[in-house]
């Protein structure tokens, strides 16, 4: 009996990808590429927003950065070369706290807290392939926020490496980050109509 022959799909390289030449958002997982979703709806771009102003506004002055989409993460498996490099994903939100990550071309290495803001195409992939990827990668917070249903799941990297189970935060009250000691998040402002 023979086996079914399945093709496989091409890996791809940062090397490669900057060599796009179009339109399109992609983002690289283990060298697999993945078509961003269409626009977001304007109330992924409304949470976003708010989410990141009180961010981006409290860490004026501090030594972390937070960036927004479109912002490339290099995420190296060991020490390759930027165009070796197989992982290149565009969180929406980023904070990244070790200046030496930051070059011109975005982020190489690990942000210190991510945030995705799920859509319909990409919700599988944001809860379960990016929380795996970002945990291997040693992402200290990870947010999956759901701007639908109002409600955010918050990963937190613990001593062994691995993410906690997440807590799902309902809208309401105030969220602190973990990585961000001081910063609490108006749940209801981010959450507004």
């Amino acid at each position: 009996m023979s086996a079914l022959a399945y093709p496989i799909p091409p890996r791809f390289t940062y090397g490669e990808y900057v060599q796009w030449v179009n339109d399109d958002r992609w983002e690289l997982i283990d060298g697999e590429a993945y078509l961003m979703s269409p626009a977001p709806t304007t109330r992924h771009q409304r949470v976003k927003a708010r989410l990141f102003n009180v961010i981006f506004n409290f860490l004026e002055g501090k030594s972390c950065e937070a960036f927004d989409a479109p912002f490339d993460v290099r995420l190296p498996d060991h020490d390759e070369a930027d165009e070796e490099v197989r992982t290149v994903v565009q969180p929406d939100i980023v904070v990244i706290c070790d200046k030496a990550k930051i070059d011109k071309k975005g982020c190489r290495g690990a942000p210190d807290f991510v945030v995705e803001i799920i859509s319909p195409s990409t919700s599988a992939r944001d809860r379960v392939e990016k929380a795996a990827l970002y945990q291997r990668h040693g992402v200290r917070e990870y947010w999956v926020v759901h701007p639908d249903e109002n409600w955010i799941a918050v990963h937190i990297l613990g001593p062994t490496g691995q993410y906690s189970p997440p807590r799902v935060v309902l809208n309401e009250g105030r969220l602190s980050i973990a990585t961000l000691p001081g910063l609490d998040i108006h749940l209801d402002a981010v959450f507004a109509p």
